[in-house]
């Protein structure tokens, strides 16, 4: 946005021009939402939350160098007062945000940029980071960070994306009804990608096909000449097939496999669910007509899959970010095949599953004893009904400090060890307990 004027970025953002800045010539880099982010090139949005108003923080954010700020009718004056910058004033600058990201989106679509949407229940970070990844080896690309895929995270992100970007990837993520398709309007996405359609947002949602309907509601806001990437035989997004828009599947029997992923990006031992995802991103990455090279960067990120060193010469599986059926049943599967004198599962709670939570709780027993897991320790007062269905020694924990605590004392040398559990449970303690050494007597 760097070439707009302050009237510019007020018109796209439907917000009223209070003071121009010094410069009114220049336009923000970016967007922010915290006063604490507000470097120069900066446009601060004060978005009223339930306990504070974030307008308040204005001043603070101009007198840190930010470009501009947007506030609400009771925080302009107080903007108006405080160190230079433009002062726009939205009713809901929340809105004003995602207003000024779709015109921002616009201008980079009509400058030649594909934007790639990435949904599923499981596997859509993974999924994204692919995509960015092998888009990056031949094009201008930027994508969502971290888990910026909410209803303030998208357009943030669309927002700092340069002008000249080729591909913009985005991932939409779901918290409500509704959400799925309030982010792909944003978005506007030509290609989309549901990975998967899985028990995750049970208690939200009430039943698997209400999950497939909001999942698949970024297949219905595909554009004529889209292309939609699914899972190859998954009947509930069949619902979402339309003419106008092209269906490509990945997957066992699809379109794009894994056995046909490209040697050269360097895919050939990473896990078995992150090669899946990676079919479906080669799918995506090849509808804008684009062909990766590699190898790629070193992929998952962070509590996704990543390995540590461990106590007694084990190896740690951080995969401590969430979990929900599908993906604790894709990393005991990963953890089966791992040659290790023996196999530590250290498993939390799956949250947000619904009435039917003991009873998925209780198949991680059952999956924990075919991956051969010789120990399991479960955190948290759901998972610890999964010792009723596995065959072997189970050691249970209230919360994961505890687990934290007593856990490096019960590793033996080689085990191999998964950590995973949702993101509340807070395992990220337990993986940095587990990979500090200590005194064997």
């Amino acid at each position: 946005m760097i070439h707009w004027t302050a009237a510019q970025v007020a018109e796209a953002a439907g917000a009223v021009l209070a003071r121009p800045g010094l410069h009114d010539t220049a336009g923000p880099t970016h967007a922010v939402i915290g006063s604490a982010e507000a470097t120069p090139g900066a446009l601060f949005f004060g978005i009223p939350g339930s306990r504070v108003d974030g307008g308040r923080y204005a001043p603070q954010a101009l007198a840190a160098g930010a470009w501009g700020v947007v506030v609400t009718p009771t925080q302009v004056e107080a903007a108006k007062e405080a160190a230079p910058g433009v002062v726009l004033v939205a009713d809901d600058p929340l809105g004003a945000l995602q207003s000024l990201a779709m015109a921002w989106r616009r201008e980079l679509v009509d400058a030649g940029a594909t934007v790639i949407g990435v949904t599923g229940s499981t596997g859509k970070t993974t999924t994204k980071e692919l995509v960015a990844a092998m888009a990056r080896t031949v094009a201008t690309t930027h994508a969502t960070l971290a888990n910026f895929n909410t209803e303030i995270g998208l357009p943030l992100t669309i927002l700092a994306a340069p002008h000249g970007t080729r591909v913009l990837v985005l991932e939409m993520g779901m918290r409500g009804r509704g959400q799925i398709a309030e982010l792909a309007h944003i978005g506007a996405p030509q290609i989309g990608i549901v990975v998967n359609v899985g028990p995750a947002h049970l208690e939200l949602m009430g039943s698997i096909e209400a999950i497939a309907r909001e999942k698949g509601s970024l297949l219905d806001h595909l554009p004529p000449g889209g292309t939609a990437i699914t899972p190859a035989g998954e009947s509930l997004l069949a619902p979402h097939r339309r003419d106008g828009v092209r269906w490509v599947t990945f997957g066992p029997g699809g379109d794009s496999t894994v056995e046909a992923l490209p040697t050269a990006l360097g895919l050939g031992d990473r896990p078995a669910h992150v090669q899946l995802d990676a079919a479906a991103a080669l799918a995506a990455v090849r509808a804008a007509g684009l062909e990766p090279v590699g190898p790629l960067e070193e992929l998952p990120g962070a509590g996704r899959g990543v390995e540590h060193p461990g106590v007694a010469g084990s190896t740690i599986i951080d995969d401590c970010y969430n979990a929900n059926p599908m993906s604790m049943r894709a990393a005991l599967t990963e953890l089966s095949r791992r040659q290790a004198p023996r196999r530590v599962a250290v498993l939390g709670d799956m949250l947000e599953l619904g009435p039917d939570e003991s009873t998925l709780h209780a198949e991680l027993g059952e999956l924990a004893t075919a991956a051969g897991v010789g120990l399991l320790a479960t955190v948290g007062p759901r998972s610890v009904i999964a010792a009723s269905r596995f065959d072997g020694p189970v050691l249970h924990f209230a919360t994961a400090p505890e687990a934290a605590q007593a856990l490096p004392s019960q590793i033996d040398h080689g085990d191999a060890i998964l950590v995973k559990g949702s993101r509340g449970i807070g395992l990220e303690v337990v993986v940095e307990a587990l990979q500090n050494p200590r005194e064997d007597v």
